[in-house]
C-alpha cells in the first residue's frame, strides 16, 4: 500500500472516530491487531459491543466504499472479533458490525460521512 493510500485511511479513521464520539460512541480501541487480521475500531454504546470498518475514498462516484467489504473481509472481520472477545475474557455480550464511510473531498476535506450499523452479521 502507497503511502498517500495509508495516509488517507488513518485521516479517515480519525473522522470516523470523530463522528462516532459525537453520537455517543466510547471508544475502546483503535488499530487492533492479532495474528489473524485488524480491527479498526472498537466501541462501546450502552450495552453492545460494536466493532466498526472503516473505509475511506476520495470522490463520491460509484462504487460507495462499503462495498469493499464483501464476504471474504467480513469472515475476517468476525476472526478477529473472536479472538478480540477471547483474549479479553468477554462472552455472552451483545455484539454488533458496523461499516463507516468517509469521503474525502479536495485537500483531505471532508465531503460525507455514512455510518451503517449492523452492516453484517455472524
Amino acid at each position: 500500500m502507497t503511502k498517500e493510500r495509508l495516509s488517507l485511511g488513518k485521516w479517515g479513521e480519525e473522522q470516523a472516530v470523530r463522528f462516532l464520539r459525537k453520537n455517543r460512541f466510547k471508544i475502546l480501541e483503535r488499530n487492533f491487531t492479532c495474528p489473524l487480521g485488524e480491527l479498526d475500531i472498537i466501541t462501546r454504546r450502552k450495552d453492545r459491543l460494536v466493532f466498526v470498518e472503516v473505509k475511506t475514498k476520495t470522490n463520491n462516484d460509484p462504487p460507495a466504499p462499503r462495498y469493499s467489504v464483501n464476504r471474504r473481509k467480513q469472515r475476517r472481520i468476525i476472526r478477529v472479533a473472536r479472538y478480540y472477545l477471547k483474549s479479553r475474557g468477554l462472552s455472552n455480550v451483545r455484539c454488533r458490525f458496523d461499516v463507516v464511510e468517509v469521503i474525502a473531498g479536495e485537500g483531505k476535506c471532508l465531503e460525507k460521512i455514512t455510518h451503517l450499523p449492523g452492516a453484517f452479521r455472524v
